[in-house]
């Protein structure tokens, strides 16, 4: 049978295509090898987003007081805990089931594997998949294969008993310490978690600051918030080697040996290129990452790669658009993919948010720029709602009034971030958005606040 469009790959990217493209009249078939839904609703973005609400709620009990609220022994099960985060990703994915049903969608569970065509063409058969012993035939192909955790070559490492993402999102018992190899976004995260659970967290992060490509005095101001919590950073700092329940690490020439319970590497992920035959449609390749063009065409033409196997921005919101953008240009629209306005979060308790260019990018790209910073307490919604606790709101102005940037430290800062993404997509100046109407008293506010 001919189809179509056939995706290989089940995650956001994946999911949000072959809706599209089913509902659009288009003939499609999805291949995934595991579980719909992909690693961000199985392994990454809703799982952890539940385990650190959980996380949030207990703080929030424990200092209940604050509020004029009395809470005696207050206490969590991290098995329920777990049990509801299960619940929570088994509700999602049968939602996702129900939409490939409901856009005549044809959904293979399995691994799926392009054939060899020959010179790298694509006859009138189309485009060969082999999955689960049956061949199928598509006239285009999406590749939304996702990302796998990166693991570097650290010595005694694979000797030792390490978590991933998928060990600590299924643990049922609470470390009494723990060493996070890896101050990124997924690190940080998880240190929120286990710290508000009790845990002694230590983050060891390569570069000299955590969250790299976050704005950096933001990252900072985080990172001194979740110090107050009793989380150590060493900074500038590289693992050199493992054994069981010991990291060594070493700065400057110096090196000391951490001792803990368990350890979490968390340094990355990269795209998932191998496993599949895409070697057998000759692609090419911009470094390690397939190339594509504005509209996610790869060098052929009937071969489209959307979400982190283009290795750009491994973020699930990027991916949606990008499959958005490539199954519109299957159905002879032309809008072209922007990667201005994609909005970074790290859901830690507080949360931080940005979108747009950093003040480092900026500086590097030798574009001048006017910061204009308030802090979160301006906010009588913020003020009423984080007893003793503040943040701040940063916008980066551009020379001609435009808006380059905006970054927040801050609960809920995931949430408002996207007012200045919208701003910043379409291209709005600082003056167009002070004569926005904000709903007061909001945490929103802040951003007409400071501009």
């Amino acid at each position: 049978m001919m189809y179509d469009l056939a995706i290989i790959g089940g995650g956001p990217a994946g999911y949000t295509a072959a809706e599209s493209a089913g509902k659009s009249g288009l003939k499609t078939i999805v291949f995934e090898k595991n579980v719909m839904g992909g690693v961000c609703l199985n392994e990454g973005c809703i799982p952890t987003k539940t385990l650190l609400y959980s996380a949030k709620v207990y703080h929030t009990a424990k200092d209940a007081a604050k509020y004029g609220i009395s809470c005696d022994n207050i206490q969590f099960d991290l098995a329920k805990i777990i049990a509801r985060k299960n619940k929570t990703v088994r509700k999602l994915t049968a939602g996702i089931r129900a939409k490939m049903t409901e856009a005549g969608v044809e959904t293979v569970i399995g691994e799926a594997s392009i054939m060899d065509n020959e010179q790298g063409t694509i006859a009138n058969e189309g485009i060969g998949i082999y999955c689960n012993d049956t061949l199928y035939h598509a006239k285009n192909l999406l590749l939304c294969t996702g990302s796998e955790t990166a693991i570097p070559p650290i010595p005694g490492l694979k000797e030792t008993a390490f978590w991933t993402n998928c060990e600590a999102l299924d643990n049922k018992e609470v470390p009494d310490s723990l060493v996070i190899i890896g101050g990124g976004v997924i690190g940080i995260e998880f240190a929120s978690f286990f710290n508000t659970l009790g845990t002694k967290v230590i983050v060891v992060e390569m570069l000299d600051e955590i969250l790299g490509g976050m704005d950096g005095e933001l990252s900072a101001l985080l990172r001194n918030e979740l110090t107050k919590k009793g989380i150590e950073f060493y900074l500038g700092t590289k693992v050199t080697s493992v054994d069981n329940n010991r990291v060594e690490i070493e700065k400057d020439g110096e090196k000391q040996t951490l001792e803990t319970s368990k350890i979490l590497l968390s340094v990355g992920r990269r795209p998932v290129l191998n496993g599949f035959g895409l070697e057998n449609l000759r692609l090419d390749f911009l470094g390690n990452r397939l190339k594509i063009n504005e509209f996610m065409q790869t060098s052929h033409p009937c071969v489209y790669a959307c979400g982190d196997i283009t290795g750009f921005s491994l973020l699930a919101h990027t991916a949606v658009r990008e499959a958005e953008v490539a199954v519109g240009h299957l159905l002879g629209k032309n809008e072209k993919m922007s990667y201005k306005a994609v909005p970074g979060v790290v859901y830690t308790n507080p949360e931080i948010a940005g979108v747009g260019k950093t003040e480092e990018v900026l500086q590097s790209e030798n574009i001048p720029y006017t910061v204009k910073k308030l802090p979160m307490a301006y906010s009588g919604r913020f003020v009423a709602e984080n007893e003793q606790s503040n943040g701040v709101c940063k916008i980066l102005e551009g020379a001609d009034g435009n808006i380059l940037g905006a970054h927040i430290l801050g609960n809920p800062a995931s949430e408002i971030i996207v007012i200045a993404g919208i701003a910043i997509e379409k291209g709005l100046k600082t003056e167009d958005m002070k004569t926005m109407i904000f709903p007061h008293p909001t945490v929103g506010e802040i951003i007409k606040e400071t501009l």
